[in-house]
């Protein structure tokens, strides 16, 4: 599998979500009572509904996307590079698009695989069901179903991790550090977007973040494939699209 990855051909990719109101008391009174049936799978018995609604972004039915960042490798001024682009929006319908555009224009030029860290379990299909709800035509890279596991186009490094061993999660932080890379997790982590983002309004720092995964994520499979990293002058940050 590893020999057989094209580099340049991978969309590296990396998503933000929060919940889709600020607060607990916030959620709207009929879909308060479908959180609450939620939570009840959730929660322990010390929690309550209101105590555990900070998770509620993880859950594509109570959550959406408020960053989508992305990248990929090849070749500037005959130079290995990473180009990053993050689209970014309060309005999650219209980031959507972005990134949808995006994959459909990449797809017209080349067969293009998605990779991410948990993707499969995560990322993929958080953005799937949220393309769903906002009315958006899912682009064929994310179509998947009927298709065989072999002709569905997603990579995840979590699972080239695990090597058929599925009894435990490696976190990025931690193969990053595993692997001698800069720490994706320096400025925040995942459980801190929400309040980065409902109470400190700061979405820069999350995209900011959100990025960093995504080139952790794409030195990882290069130190699979038995690559050199990336050097920091061989990453290049494109204009982000609010």
């Amino acid at each position: 599998m590893l020999e057989q990855l094209k580099i340049g051909n991978i969309l590296f990719l990396d998503i933000e979500t929060v919940p889709l109101w600020p607060t607990y008391e916030d959620i709207p009174d009929q879909q308060r009572m479908l959180w609450e049936k939620k939570a009840t799978y959730l929660k322990k018995e010390t929690e309550t509904p209101e105590t555990v609604y900070h998770r509620a972004g993880i859950y594509a039915e109570f959550g959406r996307i408020i960053c989508i960042s992305t990248g990929m490798i090849g070749l500037h001024d005959e130079k290995r590079v990473l180009r990053l682009k993050s689209f970014y929006d309060n309005e999650e319908k219209t980031l959507l698009n972005g990134f949808a555009d995006l994959i459909i224009r990449l797809c017209q030029k080349k067969e293009i695989d998605l990779c991410g860290h948990n993707a499969k379990e995560f990322d993929f299909p958080f953005i799937a069901r949220r393309m769903l709800v906002n009315g958006i035509r899912l682009p064929l890279l994310f179509d998947v179903a009927g298709k065989k596991p072999w002709e569905i186009k997603h990579i995840d490094t979590l699972e080239l991790w695990k090597f058929g061993d599925h009894k435990h999660y490696t976190s990025l932080d931690l193969l990053a550090s595993l692997f001698q890379l800069e720490s994706p997790k320096s400025d925040m982590d995942g459980s801190q977007v929400a309040q980065v983002y409902w109470q400190d309004k700061d979405i820069n720092r999350i995209v900011s973040y959100c990025r960093h995964d995504v080139i952790t994520t794409a030195q990882l499979i290069l130190r699979f494939k038995g690559e050199l990293p990336l050097k920091p002058d061989e990453i290049i940050v494109l204009d982000t699209e609010k």
